[in-house]
């Protein structure tokens, strides 16, 4: 696939970073993933070597073959799967991602737990929160959230780590900020209520809106075209 390169990879990253540190809410760590989907292993890579400590895929397909090139240079990395979950992809999203980011209904938080009992692992997931009107969108409705959350509690193989937030398309940016914030509150009202210490990643913002996200209080970013070039459709 032929990018747009912006500058190089090594300074996007430092330049995403620098940003970061410029904006972000109090002292915590904000985690920067590079969502290598569709990107080469090399470019891949030259992430790892630039600090790149999380890599996002979303289609198994694709993922694999490049897990395998990646080889030793995964060893340290937090693997995430960002894409839509399906039913006869999750037996290998289980095996080979540390961190499920789009976890939305019952039934497939069953089949996580199932395939992830065979392999004797807790898989760790965020739940993904729908505030798009967009019926192709998926997502949990807001209201319905902490209810879905309690659910998956009583599933033995599966750990709720957080909340996850695509936002509508916009050439604005700061109309992300609006969701931003909605999503931010939802966390955190979990967070109080729950009392758990692990329920502690927000994973919202791309490229164009990852400034934004970060002053709403996110705790990783999904960050593609702004490090690798630019793209003709969204990260995810």
């Amino acid at each position: 696939m032929l990018v747009k390169r912006i500058g190089n990879i090594c300074e996007n990253i430092k330049l995403i970073k620098n940003t970061i540190n410029a904006v972000k809410r109090g002292s915590g760590t904000v985690d920067v993933m590079a969502v290598t989907k569709s990107f080469s292993c090399h470019d891949a890579i030259e992430a790892l070597k630039c600090g790149i400590e999380h890599i996002g895929e979303s289609k198994i397909q694709e993922a694999l073959p490049k897990f395998t090139q990646l080889g030793i240079s995964l060893n340290s990395v937090t693997k995430h799967f960002i894409g839509h979950l399906q039913s006869n992809k999750i037996k290998k999203v289980v095996e080979n991602f540390d961190l499920i980011h789009s976890l939305d209904n019952i039934k497939y938080a069953c089949d996580i737990n199932r395939y992830a009992s065979s392999v004797g692992k807790v898989q760790d997931c965020l739940i993904e929160v729908k505030v798009s009107k967009e019926a192709t969108k998926i997502g949990v409705n807001p209201d319905n959230v902490k209810d879905f959350y309690r659910q998956c509690q009583s599933i033995p193989n599966i750990l709720i780590k957080g909340l996850m937030v695509i936002t509508p398309y916009s050439d604005n940016s700061e109309h992300s900020r609006v969701h931003f914030m909605k999503v931010r509150s939802l966390f955190e009202d979990i967070r109080a209520s729950v009392g758990n210490s692990c329920f502690n990643t927000l994973s919202m913002g791309m490229s164009g809106d990852y400034k934004i996200a970060v002053q709403e209080g996110a705790t990783v970013v999904r960050i593609g075209s702004a490090i690798f070039g630019e793209r003709n459709y969204e990260d995810r």
